[in-house]
């Protein structure tokens, strides 16, 4: 039978905003190749690809238009969005994903659903020359963690002046760079923005795995653990990020754009 897949909008509750994420539901996992080039056909910032393992466990994988990715806020929410959206996993149910980040939870509060993610604090680093010249950027803060690098910089209206260098930024090591600063709106605690063109995204609509750096960083600057944070790109989108222990929970509201089929029998390869 076709393949169905859902184009969602995550941590936003209007149409075309926030980051859009394809969801693909599969019976089984096809080939590697054959999933990059479904990705690279749908052009988001992520897809998503989802196997039910057994009743309560979905086999998750991410990929950008040019590779997979080991973990994705936005396409996670939308895929827990859309397996309780079409009734697969029942609206009072904790949803579990077995994902290369191991195992992710997703719950309803409210009107939102909620991420349970791993912490991915940053250490102090020397940024590399590359990095900062991309930028534009004088650095007051910079960090690393296991997948990008964090810039902090003076002002909001520096991190929304922020016109890169898209080309040299492809050549620094790393998945992508996080750049923030405190909000200049006191409705939120952070902003921020995030870059990553040696994956295939230039600027990401809102990055909910960035967030798994940003809670940490925040929380030792703002003394807190509750945040309401927003990322300022062209399409914009809040996420709300509670940090606790070695966790960072993600909130955020999902709305779905369009559903449809790949024209594709699920068995052939």
């Amino acid at each position: 039978m076709p393949i169905p897949f859902f184009l969602v909008d995550a941590f936003t509750d209007r149409l075309f905003g926030g980051n859009p994420a394809v969801v693909c539901l599969l019976s089984a996992w096809k080939d590697d190749r054959w999933l990059q080039d479904v990705a690279a056909e749908m052009n988001q910032s992520e897809t998503a690809f989802l196997v039910v393992h057994n009743a309560d466990i979905f086999k998750l994988r991410w990929f950008t238009p040019k590779v997979e990715v080991d973990l994705c806020g936005h396409a996670t929410l939308a895929s827990a969005h859309v397996l309780w959206q079409q009734g697969i996993a029942r609206l009072d149910d904790e949803v579990c994903f077995s994902t290369r980040s191991g195992l992710l939870k997703a719950v309803r509060r409210g009107g939102d659903i909620e991420l349970d993610f791993p912490a991915a604090p940053e250490v102090p680093i020397k940024p590399p020359s590359d990095l900062l010249a991309a930028l534009g950027v004088t650095a007051k803060y910079a960090g690393k963690n296991r997948f990008d690098f964090l810039i902090e910089v003076e002002s909001e209206t520096v991190l929304r002046g922020l016109t890169p260098d898209f080309k040299l930024l492809a050549t620094v090591p790393c998945r992508g760079v996080i750049v923030t600063s405190r909000s200049a709106d006191t409705s939120f605690d952070f902003v921020s923005r995030f870059f990553a063109p040696a994956a295939g995204i230039n600027e990401d609509p809102v990055t909910g795995s960035a967030h798994c750096c940003l809670g940490e960083y925040w929380k030792k600057r703002l003394g807190k653990d509750t945040f309401l944070a927003y990322q300022a790109s062209a399409r914009g989108g809040m996420v709300k990020v509670r940090v606790a222990n070695d966790r960072v929970y993600l909130g955020g509201k999902t709305v779905t754009v369009a559903r449809g089929e790949l024209l594709i029998e699920e068995d052939m390869p």
